[in-house]
């Protein structure tokens, strides 16, 4: 039995996450950490204010989903304490020295709905037939980051798959018209009531279109993810980035 703490517990993934932990079998739920909600209670466990309520609880992983401004010293903060980290938070660069732990392992994955790291996975294959491509990705209103950690690790992971150049179209009559610029892959970010998170590659070549779309329709989506991710993480010192990783064991 693997004893876990949450941290961000009164969010929306954080919610979910206390959900998912509390029915696994091989998880037990033994704390969970929300300045902004102390005292209100989830999964039966009262929300402390202070990230020792993770030591004193014994907690053997952390999972982490706040903010990109909380989570570098959130993350710190359980190395030091020599508690393993899940984190889903985006908007931050993970410190370089997290690599070089040995003793404790820390698992960050822009996205941890394994859909989505299929799409990820596809679109990469597909640029290095049809080099021209752009994103969309959509969220609910209340996300802080644009373009998403997704959007951009995808971006990411499709230019390093490139191997022909695209050729820049069109003139902007506007400044942001054409989106973000990602290592040479535009992507636009949209931000609505009633998504959850959203994300389309469009792919162009000669008389031809492909497109490739996840969607999360329900924060579950992202449960079996993370659940993994809190179960091997353990067995993963150091830093390791993407659920990518989990799945190739699989």
């Amino acid at each position: 039995m693997i004893r876990v703490g949450v941290i961000g517990a009164a969010g929306r993934m954080g919610q979910q996450v206390c959900r998912a932990i509390a029915v696994d079998a091989e998880l037990q739920l033994v704390a969970a950490v929300d300045p902004s909600h102390a005292g209100s209670v989830v999964e039966g466990i009262e929300l402390a204010t202070d990230m020792g309520a993770l030591a004193a609880a014994g907690v053997e992983v952390a999972a982490e989903f706040t903010g990109g401004a909380a989570a570098p010293g959130n993350i710190a903060w359980c190395i030091g304490h020599k508690i393993h980290v899940v984190s889903g938070t985006t908007g931050f660069e993970p410190d370089p020295s997290w690599a070089d732990q040995r003793d404790v392992g820390v698992f960050i994955a822009p996205n941890f709905a394994i859909g989505a790291v299929l799409m990820q996975r596809f679109s990469a294959q597909a640029i290095r037939y049809l080099p021209d491509a752009e994103i969309i990705e959509l969220h609910h209103q209340d996300k802080p980051d644009a373009p998403s950690g997704t959007a951009m690790a995808t971006a990411r992971r499709m230019a390093a798959a490139r191997d022909q150049e695209r050729a820049e179209r069109g003139e902007e009559r506007v400044s942001g018209a054409r989106g973000a610029d990602v290592d040479g892959i535009h992507v636009h970010s949209v931000r609505l009531p009633g998504l959850v998170a959203h994300q389309e590659v469009i792919l162009g070549g000669q008389g031809q279109t492909l497109r490739i779309r996840h969607d999360s329709t329900d924060w579950t989506s992202f449960m079996p993810g993370v659940v993994m991710a809190v179960k091997a993480v353990a067995t993963r010192p150091g830093l390791t980035l993407g659920l990518e990783a989990l799945l190739e064991e699989a």
